[in-house]
């Protein structure tokens, strides 16, 4: 090997070990706007998890609730039929309300077993958790 051919290594050889080292230095434009793009990614992506959660949570207890609602509603609608299709019983002076399960009873009825009628068919609706008879008795 020549001194030309030596010193053409030479050089390109200090040029490729500053290229190194300055790649060891600190980063460029590029390589921060990269770094600062995925961590924005990576708490956008935790954000839209914590709240994905949250409404998953919020659904969950408005889901329970609607079905609390509809089940009251149907307890609801089970007694007024069972109390209409009962003979002597004034369906249109009895009042039927439903919260959680707990039936309320209310209005007039002619007699006190029509009262305890009423609150017997109540009773035997599947659902029914309690039974406030709060029917007056009117004669």
């Amino acid at each position: 090997m020549n001194k030309l051919d030596r010193f053409k290594l030479l050089g390109i050889s200090t040029l490729l070990l500053l290229g190194l080292a300055a790649c060891d230095k600190a980063p460029g434009p590029a390589e921060s706007a990269g770094k600062k793009i995925d961590q924005t990614v990576q708490d956008a992506g935790k954000k839209i998890g914590e709240t994905v959660d949250k409404v998953g949570e919020k659904m969950a207890v408005q889901s329970g609730k609607a079905e609390v609602a509809m089940d009251d509603t149907e307890i609801t609608a089970k007694v007024k039929a069972a109390i209409f299709v009962e003979p002597g019983l004034k369906t249109l002076q009895i009042s039927v309300d439903t919260v959680k399960g707990v039936v309320t009873l209310s209005g007039s009825v002619d007699s006190t077993p029509n009262s305890d009628k009423a609150k017997a068919l109540a009773s035997a609706v599947s659902g029914v958790k309690e039974v406030n008879n709060q029917l007056a008795v009117k004669q």
